[in-house]
């Protein structure tokens, strides 16, 4: 069947943004396992209006955290983009002050993840599940892909670096994040957990 490609009549675009800025709200208040049809009755309109355009639960909650996942893929662009310090005129450069940055990188990075993660409750879940096979096909799967493949780039490069150990890749280290980001949601202080568990699984990923 062909994609239907047509623009959303004006009203049906009002629905739309209307049924994503009430979702936005009852997965904050209630999690990701939010009632969908109480998303619908809150935003005014029938259940069926509410699957028409969102036909999963995992495609409304795409379109909730969609602009959060662009900024961070974004975020990573921008680490990676920045420029190396400045070489000490007539000085070798420094392996080891590459091997920081990149690793800085890195973290500041995770530390952002983490942050994103951190709400709705439940986020983290949803991006473990994403990760597998069959999801590949759903915007969160390729969501999921997305930010495995930033965290590739940065991992790589701090790995390039000697920062990080070389046998680490992107997909088990995203996994244990997501981790860290579930138990976090089951602690008082989400945020200061997170730092701490952080820190130690740095200690864990470093060279030497």
């Amino acid at each position: 069947m062909p994609l239907d490609t047509r623009p959303m009549r004006a009203d049906a675009r009002r629905n739309y943004e209307r049924l994503i800025t009430t979702a936005r709200t009852a997965f904050m208040e209630h999690g990701t396992g939010a009632s969908l049809d109480d998303i619908a009755k809150r935003a005014g309109v029938g259940s069926g209006t509410l699957y028409r355009h969102f036909p999963t639960r995992d495609a409304l909650l795409h379109a909730v955290l969609r602009d959060r996942i662009d900024a961070l893929l974004a975020h990573a662009d921008e680490l990676l983009a920045e420029p190396a310090p400045a070489p000490v005129p007539e000085a070798a450069p420094d392996p080891e002050a590459e091997a920081l940055d990149a690793e800085a990188a890195l973290g500041r990075w995770l530390r952002t993840y983490l942050t994103g993660a951190a709400t709705p409750r439940g986020t983290a879940t949803v991006i473990i599940e994403a990760m597998s096979a069959e999801w590949a096909h759903t915007g969160l799967g390729a969501a999921a892909a997305a930010i495995c493949d930033a965290l590739g780039r940065l991992l790589d490069r701090a790995q390039r670096a000697g920062a990080i150990r070389p046998e680490v890749g992107p997909r088990d280290l995203l996994r244990i994040t997501n981790a860290i980001g579930v138990a976090a949601e089951r602690t008082s202080d989400p945020a200061a957990y997170s730092d701490r568990m952080l820190a130690l699984l740095f200690d864990g990923l470093r060279t030497g």
